[in-house]
């Protein structure tokens, strides 16, 4: 696969089809545990880890499993995946996975994996399903810690609250208190609030791709060849 086509994997799963942003998929986890910044950093790592491991196991065992039966090999693969992690995280990360509770093994039934595997890591080689296990599991990481430090902020008025649960007593430095003596905003901290959150975050990233796109369509966007930037076609402007 040519460099140019790695770089497109990563700039579709970080902003283009962003799992939450763009696909509008795995919204049940990201709605019900972003009430703080660590418990999206904490599922985001634990998504990230099953992206990647499902990818490159589907990847490997591509001409071994019949396209008759794929969807069910994979969701076994998966199902592995997730109580393996979720036996490691009980183990190793007791309080954090005192928190995120009965969602981690819901990642079994995240849409959003079970879609990467069947249209992309099926269908390719190891290394480029790898990279877009990666890249899809840090945009969906990117999406939980945005709203998640969003809510917590508006909230609570603090930023990755008992952070040394999930990366240990070193990172206690990262808890911090942005709004001293906040009363707390309950609505933001409960579902409904991540719900308005997400359509802010969401609208935000709608006006900067339409602002992007009418600068590509002037000539004046940072994506424009030197060819474009002197008004011709390959920014998608309109030749003088």
């Amino acid at each position: 696969m040519a460099r140019n086509n790695y770089l497109k994997l990563w700039k579709e799963g970080l902003w283009n089809n962003n799992v939450v942003f763009g696909q509008m998929l795995a919204l049940c986890p990201l709605l019900a545990v972003t009430g703080t910044a660590t418990n999206g950093l904490g599922m985001g790592l634990v998504s990230l880890m099953v992206f990647v491991v499902t990818n490159l196991l589907v990847s490997t065992l591509r001409g071994m499993i019949p396209p008759e039966v794929r969807i069910p090999a994979f969701v076994l693969l998966i199902a592995t995946v997730v109580t393996l992690v979720d036996l490691m995280m009980n183990a190793w990360l007791h309080e954090l996975h005192r928190v995120l509770g009965l969602f981690i093994p819901l990642i079994v039934t995240n849409c959003a994996i079970l879609g990467r595997a069947e249209a992309f890591a099926y269908k390719n080689p190891v290394l480029p399903s790898l990279v877009d296990g990666v890249a899809m599991g840090l945009g969906f990481t990117l999406a939980l810690v945005t709203l998640g430090a969003s809510r917590e902020l508006l909230g609570s008025g603090t930023l990755f609250a008992n952070a040394h649960l999930l990366l240990g007593d070193v990172f206690a430095v990262m808890e911090l208190t942005l709004i001293p003596d906040y009363d707390g905003f309950l609505l933001i901290i409960l579902p409904p609030g991540a719900f308005i959150v997400l359509g802010f975050i969401i609208a935000g990233k709608r006006v900067l791709e339409q602002r992007a796109s009418r600068l590509r369509t002037r000539g004046e966007g940072p994506g424009c060849s030197l060819d474009g930037a002197r008004g011709g076609t390959a920014c998608g402007g309109v030749n003088p």
